[in-house]
């Protein structure tokens, strides 16, 4: 099908019927935690099996130029469900870069979310797994727009208990359950604590399933957050040792097993030609992990970073009979995500506030390019380098972790990604011009960023 407004002709040539027409569509966001670039076998992972995956873009839309917001997980996510940038929201810090069990603040209510927007059209909602805005009752999903929620409030690491004789490091490559404290949180009610995160993948999907069918007839947004492949590194018993890649290999395969489970239910209830698939993740690999983080393949950098291997994220779009079955080169973004959704879901973008995404429908079921051109890099609360068409000008650049010092480029590195997307040769001398008009950008982007409440550096007790 042709999906254009109204939609028009079966692919056998058959007449839609009108109550079809007015049937809106069912979305799925799937978001990985670390993953990286290079961790799929369809983005040239050689070793790690994902063959539902590697199905959804052999017939779906592989984006190659699909970028996060933050290469962080609070601020990234944030970002994903409001379509803003995170400094419009307060959900991002260069002093803690996310939220911590100690923090006191979380995604304001004056946000508006997908969920809360596809309420207003009578969308079933869901929230499943790793939420990471906000622990307190006045944050959890419950509070901005969702149904339902079954997950944990925060990264899998957290509430670590402290082990005679083993340090964070060693304690995350070699874990058990009673490590971390995490609680497992269904609606506003705490059931599980530690959460057993041996079986959490298997749990997620079994909730999705059952989200599905309990809601077959009716639209529905289902946002299913993996917690994984964020260390500690946890699978069932089903997958372990089954993957050449060892066990973070393991963890992707029972993802990707994951996916297989919920585009098996779509295809059974006969909903996968009215519901749209998106797979990403909320930043790049975790590389001070070593073999126990993933890969951003030929991408500069990982997870903490504005190197492209921080921020651009492996991304397939799944409609089956919408969506042109090709690889897109164009720039695209999870900010992309509200104001697409709620374009196919009937909804409009409200207009009083400002919001960073561009709607990709005409992109994803059409032929037109993506509107897509430009892309602002934040680490914390500064921005560290801008991407415009081809050219990405770095003005700041910092390892990810350490205690190494931001170091100032004036003037800034300049790398043209179409040619160089692992980022290795500067060819500032060559375009003054191009840096010239990306300043231009920051000024205006700057404009309009106005101060608020930082939510990341509220502390329990403060």
């Amino acid at each position: 099908m042709i999906l254009s407004g109204i939609i028009l002709i079966c692919i056998n040539g058959c007449r839609i019927q009108p109550e079809q027409e007015e049937q809106k569509p069912n979305i799925i966001v799937f978001f990985c935690d670390d993953l990286g670039y290079g961790d799929l076998g369809t983005f040239g992972h050689p070793t790690i099996k994902t063959p539902n995956l590697d199905r959804m873009a052999e017939t779906g839309q592989k984006w190659t130029n699909f970028y996060v917001a933050a290469p962080v997980c609070t601020p990234s996510r944030a970002a994903l469900l409001t379509g803003r940038l995170p400094i419009r929201s307060g959900m991002c810090s260069g002093r803690r870069r996310v939220l911590f069990p100690d923090s006191n603040g979380g995604l304001p209510q004056s946000e508006i979310t997908i969920a809360k927007a596809l309420k207003s059209a009578g969308y079933a909602t869901a929230c499943i797994g790793k939420w990471h805005l906000g622990h307190l009752q006045e944050y959890l999903p419950g509070s901005h727009g969702f149904d339902y929620y079954f997950g944990i409030p925060y990264s899998n690491d957290m509430d670590q208990v402290e082990v005679e004789g083993l340090d964070y490091y060693t304690v995350c490559t070699n874990p058990e359950i009673e490590y971390f404290q995490v609680p497992l949180i269904k609606d506003n009610e705490e059931i599980e604590r530690p959460a057993d995160q041996t079986t959490i993948t298997r749990r997620y999907t079994e909730e999705a399933v059952q989200f599905i069918e309990m809601n077959r007839d009716k639209p529905f947004f289902i946002y299913l957050a993996h917690s994984m492949p964020h260390v500690p590194l946890f699978r069932s018993e089903a997958f372990e040792n089954k993957s050449l890649r060892g066990i973070y290999g393991d963890v992707i395969e029972e993802i990707d097993w994951s996916m297989g489970q919920i585009l098996n239910k779509l295809e059974d209830t006969g909903l996968d030609e009215n519901t749209l698939v998106v797979f990403t993740s909320d930043n790049g690999p975790w590389l001070i992990f070593n073999e126990y983080g993933g890969s951003a393949g030929l991408l500069r950098g990982g997870k903490g970073g504005t190197f492209e291997g921080g921020m651009r994220e492996p991304t397939i779009f799944w409609w089956p009979g919408k969506l042109e079955h090709k690889v897109v080169m164009d720039m695209g973004s999870t900010l992309d995500l509200f104001p697409t959704i709620c374009n196919l879901a009937g909804v409009e973008v409200p207009s009083d506030r400002i919001y960073d995404g561009v709607d990709l429908s005409p992109a994803l079921t059409g032929d037109t390019s993506s509107l897509r051109n430009e892309m602002f890099y934040y680490r914390g609360t500064e921005v560290f380098a801008v991407r415009s068409g081809a050219y990405k000008a770095h003005f700041i650049t910092q390892s990810e972790y350490g205690g190494e010092e931001p170091v100032v480029h004036d003037p800034p590195v300049l790398y043209d990604l179409n040619v160089d997307p692992s980022e290795k040769y500067n060819v500032a001398e060559q375009h003054p011009e191009i840096i010239s008009e990306i300043k231009n950008l920051i000024v205006e982007h700057k404009k309009s960023v106005v101060p608020v409440e930082n939510q990341l550096e509220k502390r329990t007790g403060e």
